[in-house]
Formats: C-alpha cells, sequence, structure tokens
C-alpha cells in the first residue's frame, strides 16, 4: 500500500498546502517513504523556522497574503482540510489529499463516515466494533489523527474507519467501499458558500462508488434522501430508517430489524443516550453486518461504547444536580436531540458564535418544552433568547457566569445542560476549549 502511494508521489513537483498537523504528518511520510526531492510548502504563516524544515536544503516554503497564488504550477498539490479554496479556481488545480491517496491505492478496506452530527460518535464505534470482533483496525481522520501517522502500522488486511469531514471530502475523486452518511443539516457556510454545495461536498462519500460498493444512508433525514433520490449513485443502497419499514435496518416497535429480522431490543442496554443514537447504532450494526461479523461481539461492543467527550458527556453532580457538556452540538438540530435524550432538563446553557446558519423554529421549539430556565450567552443565544418568555431567559456575557447562575436556578434532581447550537470560536478555541472551562467551572 506504502509504495503503491509512493508511485503516485515519486518524481513529481510536490506541494504541501498547510503545514500544521497534517502537513507535517504529510511531509514526514514523503521524506521517510519518497525520498528527499524538492517539496514546497504552502502557508500563510512563514513556517519557514520549523524545526523539521531548518536543515531541509530541498524545502521551498511560500507565505504571505497571495500564498494561494499560482497553485496550478505544481503536479500534485497535497491539501490539509483546514484551507478553503472557495475564493479561487480550484479546476485549474490538481488537488489531492491524505485520505484521497489513501483511498485511490486501498479503497476495498475502507470505511468512511460522514454527515452533518454524528460522524465522531458512529465511526469510533465501528471501529470499536471491528476490534471487538478481532479485526485489524486504523482510525483515523477527522477525529484529529492524519492519515499519514498511522500507515506505518498498517497490514495488508488492515481496515480502516475513516471520519470524513466536507473538508476532507470536498475535492474527493474516489470513493471508499463502505461509505455512510449519517444525515443532512446546515453548517460550515463559511467554508463551503452555501448549503447547496455543502450538501453537494457530503455526496462524495457515494458519488465515485461501483456496483459492488456500500452506501448506508439514513432516509428519515428528508435533505439526506432527496438528494440521493436525485441523484446516479451505483453503490448497492443500505437503508436506514428509524420511521418505517422500507429499509435494511429499521425500528418497529421494540426491536431494531435487520434484513427484515429482528436483530436486538431498542433498550439494549447502551451507554449512548437517545433515539438519535440508536440510529447510530443501527449503521454501526449494519456496517458490521456488511463484514460478516459476529452478532454477539458487536452487541457487546456497542453495550459498553462510552460517549465520546464533549457529546453528552457527564461532567458531574453537584448539590443533586447533574450538569452535562455538549459543546460538539454546534447546531440546533443537535442540541434539540440532546434535550430529547435527556429529558429531565431544568436548565439549558446555550449560545455562540454567529456562522449565518439558521435559527428558524428554534426558539418555539424552546418554547414548547418544559425546560425552567435558558440561559443566554453572545452572539446567537443572545438574540434568540428575545424570543422566549421572558420569565424563562436570561442573559449573561460569560460562561463562568452562567454556571454559576446555573447553580442557583436549576431545581434538585434535575439537569443543566451546556449545549450550545452554535460554534465556540468567538470567545474560545474550540468546542473543546469551552467544555473544558465548563467542566472547570461546575466542578470548582
Amino acid at each position: 500500500m506504502i509504495d503503491k502511494i509512493v508511485e503516485l508521489l515519486n518524481n513529481k513537483n510536490l506541494a504541501i498546502l498547510g503545514f500544521g498537523r497534517e502537513g507535517k504528518a504529510t511531509y514526514n511520510f514523503i521524506r521517510s517513504h519518497v525520498g528527499n526531492q524538492e517539496i514546497t510548502i504552502i502557508d500563510k504563516n512563514d513556517v519557514s523556522d520549523d524545526e523539521l524544515l531548518v536543515n531541509d536544503t530541498n524545502v521551498k516554503v511560500i507565505s504571505g497574503e497571495d500564498y494561494l497564488n499560482n497553485l496550478e504550477i505544481y503536479d500534485l498539490v497535497i491539501k490539509t482540510p483546514g484551507i478553503s479554496l472557495k475564493d479561487i479556481d480550484s479546476n485549474k488545480v490538481n488537488i489531492t489529499s491524505e485520505m484521497e491517496l489513501l483511498l485511490e491505492v486501498n479503497k476495498e478496506r475502507i470505511i468512511g463516515v460522514t454527515g452533518t452530527k454524528g460522524k465522531s460518535t458512529t465511526s469510533s464505534l465501528i471501529a470499536n466494533i471491528l476490534k471487538e470482533n478481532g479485526v485489524k483496525t486504523i482510525f483515523a481522520g477527522n477525529i484529529g489523527i492524519p492519515v499519514f501517522l498511522m500507515l506505518d502500522d498498517a497490514e495488508d488486511d488492515t481496515m480502516f474507519v475513516l471520519e470524513m469531514s466536507s473538508h476532507q471530502l470536498e475535492f474527493l475523486k474516489f470513493s471508499p467501499h463502505i461509505g455512510v452518511v449519517l444525515n443532512l443539516f446546515e453548517d460550515h457556510l463559511d467554508h463551503a458558500g452555501s448549503v447547496e454545495h455543502y450538501h453537494n461536498i457530503k455526496m462524495n462519500m457515494f458519488r465515485y462508488q461501483d456496483e459492488s460498493d456500500y452506501m448506508i444512508y439514513c432516509q428519515d433525514n428528508d435533505n439526506l434522501r432527496k438528494k440521493v433520490e436525485n441523484s446516479n449513485f451505483v453503490g448497492q443502497k443500505c437503508i436506514i430508517d428509524i420511521n418505517g419499514c422500507n429499509a435494511l435496518t429499521y425500528l418497529l416497535d421494540d426491536y431494531v430489524y435487520y434484513d427484515k429480522k429482528a436483530a436486538f431490543k431498542k433498550d439494549i442496554k447502551r451507554k449512548l443516550l437517545g433515539l438519535y443514537n440508536l440510529k447510530n447504532i443501527m449503521v454501526a450494526y449494519t456496517v458490521s453486518k456488511i463484514l460478516g461479523l459476529n452478532d454477539e461481539k458487536t452487541l457487546k461492543a456497542i453495550s459498553e461504547f462510552e460517549p465520546l467527550k464533549y457529546r453528552l458527556e457527564l461532567v458531574g453532580e453537584v448539590n443533586n444536580v447533574k450538569y452535562y457538556v455538549d459543546t460538539l452540538a454546534t447546531i440546533p438540530a443537535a442540541t434539540r436531540e440532546s434535550i430529547e435524550a435527556l429529558k429531565n432538563v431544568n436548565t439549558l446553557i446555550f449560545g455562540g458564535m454567529d456562522r449565518g446558519i439558521s435559527y428558524e423554529g428554534f426558539a418555539e421549539y424552546l418554547e414548547s418544552t418544559d425546560i425552567e430556565h435558558f440561559i443566554c450567552m453572545p452572539t446567537t443565544g443572545t438574540k434568540i433568547g428575545k424570543e422566549i418568555s421572558e420569565e424563562r431567559t436570561y442573559f449573561v456575557e460569560t460562561l463562568e457566569e452562567a454556571v454559576d447562575l446555573a447553580k442557583k436556578i436549576t431545581r434538585e434532581g434535575t439537569i443543566c445542560l451546556l449545549s450550545p447550537a452554535a460554534a465556540s470560536y468567538e470567545h474560545f478555541k474550540n468546542y473543546a476549549d469551552k467544555g473544558d472551562k465548563f467542566k472547570e467551572y461546575v466542578l470548582k
């Protein structure tokens, strides 16, 4: 596999676009396996004094405001996910990525998972199921692990489970053997430019499959169902549905069915709460059946799987109030799912960076719940809170204020939930930073 990737890179005029963690992994792979051919590093910031590069005489660094100029002169531009090319004509540039290079040489052993929400949980669960079944498995991608960091650990029979964001899917010209799309909501408009383009990017999961490949998708999500129905994808459709029986894997009464046979009870012992997580479980179970894995081991892995950090994670109990952190809920639909999963939320802390996504109907939904207290934070929470009953809303400027207030007003025996329904970048580094601060304030 590595030899095949080397063939694709050898004697090429190569550029690495972006020199963060993945860019450095690409650089190290090239130097370890391809050789000392010249590489151009392209990054908005000047990285020429990076310790990896200072003694490399065959590297050229391009930086500054015009760093994206002249990308068309390279045989291959190995792009990292975080860089947007929406303002340049990418059709003139031969763009690839670590993920695409792996797909090009090894797609038959790759399971790809995407969706606006749920992809981290579902891909992690799939990886755990494979490992419980004794399958050699590498889990990488958007979860924070560059593909090229893991290649030296791969053997011929290794399966790759790849969490794939829209950034990683955008320029792909190859699709995985088993592709999963969980849902499509409005998100990442700052990068994609429009909802339509964002949803089209996600469809690269299926677009380049052939008849021997599998496309797993949840048809109860209208946006996703319509996208698939209006496309000429040729992969084998494996439909998931929690609302009807016209699917490969579906929920009926108290059981989940696979291929019209009862597979396991809806209330299977599990730590992943809520109906939306049951759907994620149904997707992972479907992957296990396609691979012919052992049911007993698969259901054991499902029962023992721990929720990811920052996604409905129990922080602790203070004065008989349970505090949950859910900073991975960056859109209204995710917050709504979390409220319905917990059922006993008395105080909701929400709000964050305004990225221009629609919050239509969200205030009405919150108003319709039994939640007594809404603590609204800038910027989106402040706007939405003005549409909710005054007697239920509180406005604060900081997360520490929000937690202090929650400790005073939340009824004993109930739950305080931090679920922003927005991104965290406005006042925090990311969702993890916001989640860690919440934990600190709750437990201090």
